[in-house]
């Protein structure tokens, strides 16, 4: 066996890759080709097509979340690995050879996985409604020894408004520590830096060459540990984000048809998707929207392709040929044109958005929320609201985090439709040579890919 880091450098593209002088340097040394994905090409989705070999249509995953039919809600970003059908690439190496160890760190759907070392996020919520950072690992004894070394996981760096380079920092830190001390046979490392800004400013802002290098400069010990240590690296992205300046209310359309229904909470409009006819769970560039009634299907179709922004709508037969056809996915799945997204707004007024709606909060809104990543810029003082807020959880007081605005028009990149130029699209980096052919790298090749660097010369298809 020869041991193997996989960098996940989120956003990645060649396109930027002359800004990353060190992963260029890893290319240089083996090899670079685009990457073709998946739809959607959206982080759980692409990466559980690289870990599996797989279709969306066969591991299951259609999204970042989807609608769970049987308790009729809508939830986003679990975290178990069963929900993930196939064998995994360190089922195929353990099968090969009893002793492949596998550590993988933050790389989606961890909890529960059978490896023998992972790392995920995973806030506490107190019956109090306060979220503290925290971060969920097996074995368990990992935890205590990661944060005593490296602090407190940077939670509020990972996601939100103070997203940053601090928590990929931690991240690569943990890889470095696990690396030093474990030396796992496959090391599947997730460093999503490059998405903040991407999906903030779009990626021709100027700010973004420089970020690029942030995220590259975190990779080089890592590359050289792995190196030094005698194995070899793959560095990949998953998606490329495009510039967009559109967003698509798709479940305020489906809610002025009157297939949407909305409950009435103190004033406030939640998505009641068990008594709708049509909704969307919204997620990124690609909606999948759950028609109740088998004869809505076509007019809700039609609905769906007058809206200014979609660019197709698939049907049963389209969602076959995408690969998308699975029971988790909409009777309808819309995906935008380049330039747009979908928000998941389903209220008309925002007076009557849901409490949660201007927070942080990806498990309780029925769609992908980029605004997220914005203080509200109608907020006159936003320094001294959040420190207000911050005050009152620091002396354990409830408190609402409600610092997040309802213009979705802010946001400037997205992602989810494989993008059109190969050179904006994801990358697959080898630092060995003779690993890669001349052609582009399927999505779903990445598995028996990381099979041929760990038993380099065997003959394995799993």
């Amino acid at each position: 066996m020869k041991p193997t880091l996989v960098l996940n450098v989120v956003g990645l593209t060649p396109a930027l890759l002359d800004h990353a002088p060190n992963l260029k340097a890893l290319a240089a040394r083996g090899a670079m080709r685009p990457l073709t994905t998946v739809l959607p090409a959206v982080t759980t989705t692409v990466q559980s097509t690289m870990l599996t070999g797989l279709a969306p249509r066969d591991h299951g995953i259609v999204a970042n979340g989807w609608y769970f039919r049987e308790l009729s809600e809508i939830w986003l970003w679990r975290q178990s690995n069963r929900l993930v059908g196939g064998e995994k690439v360190w089922d195929a190496a353990k099968k090969r050879d009893p002793s492949f160890t596998c550590a993988q760190l933050f790389w989606w759907y961890n909890m529960y996985a059978d490896v023998d070392y992972a790392v995920t996020p995973r806030p506490m919520y107190l019956a109090d409604g306060r979220k503290l950072p925290d971060i969920h690992t097996h074995p368990s004894a990992l935890r205590d020894e990661l944060q005593g070394a490296l602090g407190e996981f940077p939670l509020f760096r990972f996601w939100g408004p103070g997203a940053d380079i601090v928590s990929s920092r931690w991240i690569a830190a943990s890889a470095l520590h696990m690396l030093q001390q474990q030396r796992p046979t496959l090391t599947l490392v997730y460093l999503p830096h490059l998405d903040y800004d991407l999906q903030r400013y779009g990626p021709k802002h100027p700010g973004i060459p420089a970020q690029v290098a942030a995220v590259d400069a975190l990779c080089a010990p890592l590359i050289d540990a792995a190196e030094r240590a005698g194995g070899q690296v793959v560095a990949l992205s998953e998606y490329g984000i495009t510039e967009v300046s559109h967003p698509v209310h798709v479940n305020r359309a489906l809610r002025r048809a009157g297939w949407l229904k909305v409950r009435l909470e103190r004033g406030l409009e939640q998505l009641d998707a068990g008594a709708s006819d049509a909704f969307a769970v919204a997620d990124h560039q690609l909606a999948h929207v759950y028609v109740r009634r088998p004869e809505l299907v076509a007019e809700v179709a039609d609905c769906l392709r007058a809206l200014p922004g979609v660019e197709t709508v698939l049907d049963a037969a389209g969602k076959h040929a995408a690969g998308l056809d699975h029971a988790r996915a909409g009777e309808l799945v819309a995906v935008a044109r380049a330039d747009s997204w979908f928000t998941y707004y389903h209220f008309l007024d925002d007076a009557r958005a849901p409490d949660f709606a201007r927070t942080v909060e990806i498990h309780r809104k029925p769609g992908y929320d980029p605004v997220e990543l914005f203080i509200d810029p109608t907020i006159r003082f936003p320094k001294l609201a959040v420190a207000t807020r911050l005050a009152r959880k620091a002396i354990g007081m409830r408190y609402l985090m409600d610092v997040i605005g309802l213009d979705a028009g802010i946001v400037r990149g997205s992602h989810g439709r494989p993008t059109d130029d190969p050179r904006e699209g994801p990358l697959f980096i080898t630092g060995t040579p003779g690993m890669l052919g001349e052609g582009p790298v399927p999505a779903a090749s990445v598995k028996q890919l990381l099979l041929d660097h760990l038993f380099p010369g065997a003959s394995h298809e799993s």
